[in-house]
């Protein structure tokens, strides 16, 4: 293990990769990822999987062999096998763990982010062609998604909540969490080994704000660029602590055994080459959290990042930082809405390329 991962693993935090595809499994390259880089789960998403699908050869042999299939039904035989292949490869992992680590994500289509019942169905459908106990479904934090997130949970699914921006709605996710693992126990499920993340996406937060304080243009805008996501982010870390450390119904629930929702800081790549490339890692090292990275972040983490703790202490600055942006007339519940739909609408363009590339390979291959 390197330095800077062993240390960023030693302060509380969980390296996951942002990232899959059929070669990274089958070359041992996740392997070696484990091996050397503590990683210790994979997220995935319609963008991710954008990239792997149009790749030419990877994917045609399992092609050939379905045949000529409709591609909704294409494109979920492909990405769940590669789920499933790669939830083996951390099953270890999963175990020694409890669970808590090991596991491995894949978000039910987009196009349904509005959907509640439909998000439901696709969610039980994927986890059951997956057939992995340390699978995770992703549902979006959508208010949509919000009682799919409950209803998910209860049937003793695992869920990665993603597309949190707001410090609202991540209110709401947990207490949807909570639901959820309580209807859960009561349907005699084992809420042990039910695992769930909030998935609190972060650089696109500063992306925006940054462009409207450069619009500002005064030196009071200037001083506050690049730190709006971080601060956003170390406030949901303090919502977490706090509500995790005083709920009643969460108390009952985890005295029976079952596991926090850890926050998962998602969208961790830094867009903005002015600012260091562990940023969104190396900012918010603290216990109990996931750190989701693409594989550049990770290479550069393990090259030259800190990896020690950096979140205990901030919560007053932050909030100084929010009260900043406010009296300078960035409304952030507005920034953060845009960027839920802004998202939303991301990911269902990846997955029309999704479709469109699948549906070339099959011709393709049956050609």
């Amino acid at each position: 293990m390197t330095e800077a991962t062993q240390r960023t693993t030693d302060s509380g935090v969980s390296i996951w990769l942002d990232d899959l595809d059929r070669t990274r499994i089958e070359s041992g390259n996740l392997q070696d990822l484990i091996a050397t880089k503590n990683v210790v789960g994979v997220t995935t998403n319609p963008s991710i999987f954008q990239k792997a699908l149009a790749q030419v050869g990877p994917y045609d042999a399992q092609l050939k062999e379905l045949g000529p299939i409709d591609v909704d039904d294409a494109v979920r035989e492909l990405t769940t096998t590669d789920v499933r292949n790669a939830a083996d490869i951390f099953r270890e992992i999963a175990e020694k763990s409890d669970y808590v680590d090991g596991r491995v994500s894949i978000e039910v289509d987009p196009r349904l982010a509005h959907d509640t019942e439909n998000t439901e169905k696709q969610a039980e459908l994927l986890w059951s062609k997956v057939d992995r106990p340390n699978a995770m479904i992703k549902i979006p934090a959508t208010l949509e998604g919000l009682p799919a997130i409950t209803a998910t949970l209860a049937k003793g699914i695992s869920v990665n909540v993603t597309l949190i921006f707001s410090l609202e709605r991540y209110a709401k996710v947990m207490d949807a969490f909570i639901e959820g693992i309580a209807q859960a126990e009561k349907n005699g499920h084992d809420i042990t080994r039910i695992g769930s993340v909030a998935s609190f996406f972060v650089s696109r937060v500063d992306t925006a704000v940054d462009k409207l304080l450069e619009e500002n243009g005064s030196s009071e805008a200037k001083a506050l660029e690049g730190k709006a996501a971080v601060a956003n982010a170390r406030l949901a870390y303090k919502l977490f602590v706090e509500k995790f450390a005083s709920d009643p119904r969460w108390a009952a629930l985890e005295a029976k055994g079952a596991k926090k929702q850890r926050p998962l800081w998602a969208s961790t790549g830094t867009k903005n080459a002015a600012y260091s490339d562990c940023k969104y890692v190396d900012e918010l090292v603290c216990p109990d959290v996931v750190n989701t990275m693409p594989e550049k972040t990770l290479n550069a983490l393990a090259d030259h990042g800190d990896g020690r703790p950096s979140v205990e202490g901030t919560y007053e600055e932050s909030q100084a930082i929010m009260d900043q942006l406010a009296g300078l007339g960035i409304d952030i519940k507005d920034v953060t809405d845009k960027l839920e739909a802004d998202g939303v609408s991301k990911f269902i363009a990846s997955w029309d390329s999704v479709l469109a590339d699948t549906q070339a390979g099959i011709d393709r291959v049956n050609g």
